[in-house]
């Protein structure tokens, strides 16, 4: 509760200072904030990978998700700020990493922060939808997706990873098995029905035979 309320009190004056084209002071709050609030500075939250993020906030095997939230937070209106003011080759890399810890709360099912973490991945994914993005973002999504029964929207990225050759065959058919577990009201609801699962399947023997 400490930290939704401190992380609503911070985006206010990041709105604030943004609607008032204060760009350069609403990053110097974000770097305080990054400094302070958390159990390692700044630099060292910059530096370190999503993955080791997650690693660096787990205690006895429980990730610190509301930690991690703030984190992921701070960087998409980090990046937002630097989009607004065109220095385009340096959101984007901060825009990213808060997608990945988006994703990852996700699928750790972490509680809301100030919207849940899907929510925020989701907008992040519509920002970053002009852009090729890296396999492993790519992989990323497509377990998201999944976790988050979106499941015509991670056949869409697996189609992309397998033209790509970024995925093996296993893993791509296995997608398709687990789906077949599933109810047929819980596959319309994410977008593939059984029949489309089936034939999700055949083609993507039909693709890894062909090459």
């Amino acid at each position: 509760m400490r930290m939704i309320e401190q992380m609503g009190e911070a985006a206010g004056v990041i709105m604030g200072l943004r609607q008032q084209r204060k760009h350069e002071e609403a990053l110097l709050v974000i770097d305080d904030l990054l400094d302070r609030q958390f159990r390692m500075n700044g630099k060292l939250i910059r530096q370190l990978s999503d993955a080791d993020l997650v690693r660096m906030m787990t205690t006895n095997g429980v990730v610190e998700t509301a930690n991690l939230s703030g984190v992921a937070l701070l960087m998409k209106e980090e990046a937002a700020i630097l989009n607004e003011l065109g220095r385009t080759d340096q959101s984007y890399p901060v825009q990213l990493k808060a997608f990945h810890l988006f994703m990852r709360l996700a699928l750790l099912d972490a509680p809301a922060l100030l919207r849940t973490p899907s929510e925020e991945a989701a907008d992040l994914a519509q920002q970053l939808d002009g852009y090729e993005l890296p396999r492993a973002t790519k992989l990323l999504m497509w377990e998201w997706y999944e976790g988050d029964k979106r499941y015509d929207d991670a056949e869409n990225i697996l189609h992309e990873l397998v033209e790509d050759g970024m995925v093996e065959r296993e893993d791509a058919e296995e997608f398709y098995r687990r789906l077949l577990l599933l109810p047929d009201e819980s596959l319309e609801a994410g977008g593939l029905p059984r029949d489309e699962v089936l034939e999700g399947l055949a083609r993507i023997k039909q693709d890894y035979e062909a090459v």
